[in-house]
């Protein structure tokens, strides 16, 4: 990618706003997944990311992680498989001890220009990867997940305005985002916050992978500040949801970095 996007947190320096902390980043071997990770990393937490086959990518992120003195548990997988879901919960509670935050970033997105381009095979992945792994996964973690635990889904400024071309991928990140709602009532009497940062544009390797180079060209522009956030400028977002001494009074809610872009949230 040209410019390379700012994924590894050089000049973000934590707190211990996460001291003693093991959280599971799904979707965490780059863009804003290996910032957040990085960052709970420098925020003093033990971090398990899973990836679907960038091999090299999750090593950089789990590098990056254990530079900053903290453990890295790599977990590589498809999360529309509901068996992996549930494995990954588990092998991070036994390598890292236990689970205390779960950040639900992973996705999948294929632009189209004609609805009658979705066919049931597309329709039916983004929904398995976008919303049924949500299920899988959440499921999974309450059997470990204590009072003063945090979960974080990654929603989108699509979920919230929707998307012409974006058209599957938007509904599912509105479901992902009214589900973690849902839970956010749901968990409250079990002291388990569940919220939302939903991105405007964003400069990530899932850009130009699934986007024709005119659109990469001028992706971002239609932001009010006239240009995609990089993910190290996502990332503090996750790290305010995560931390009880930032948000202990916050669930339900939604956090919308959009480049000047006003949306309810």
């Amino acid at each position: 990618m040209s410019p390379e996007p700012r994924d590894e947190m050089r000049d973000y320096t934590g707190s211990g706003l996460l001291a003693g902390r093991r959280a599971l980043v799904t979707g965490g071997d780059s863009g804003i997944g290996r910032a957040v990770a990085v960052a709970f990393a420098k925020e003093g937490a033990d971090v398990a990311i899973t990836y679907l086959s960038e091999d090299a990518d999750a090593r950089h992120t789990a590098g990056l992680v254990e530079a900053a003195d903290r453990r890295c548990l790599t977990l590589g997988g498809d999360m529309a498989e509901e068996r992996h879901c549930r494995e990954v919960v588990e092998h991070t509670v036994r390598e890292l001890g236990g689970l205390d935050v779960l950040v639900l970033h992973h996705g999948t997105q294929e632009p189209v220009e004609d609805l009658r381009e979705i066919d049931d095979g597309q329709l039916r992945r983004t929904f398995e990867v976008n919303v049924f792994a949500l299920f899988w996964t959440v499921q999974a973690a309450l059997d470990h997940l204590k009072p003063g635990s945090s979960i974080v889904v990654t929603g989108s400024i699509n979920g919230l305005r929707g998307n012409k071309t974006l058209i599957d991928y938007a509904a599912s990140k509105a479901a992902a985002m009214t589900l973690a709602s849902s839970l956010a009532q749901n968990l409250m009497d079990r002291e388990i916050r569940v919220n939302v940062v939903a991105p405007g544009p964003v400069w990530t390797p899932l850009i130009p992978a699934t986007m024709p180079p005119e659109k990469v060209k001028d992706f971002g522009k239609q932001a009010p500040m006239g240009r995609a956030a990089d993910p190290d400028e996502i990332a503090p977002s996750y790290v305010f949801f995560a931390a009880n001494r930032l948000s202990s009074y916050y669930t339900g809610q939604t956090l919308v970095p959009a480049g000047g872009e006003i949306h309810p949230g």
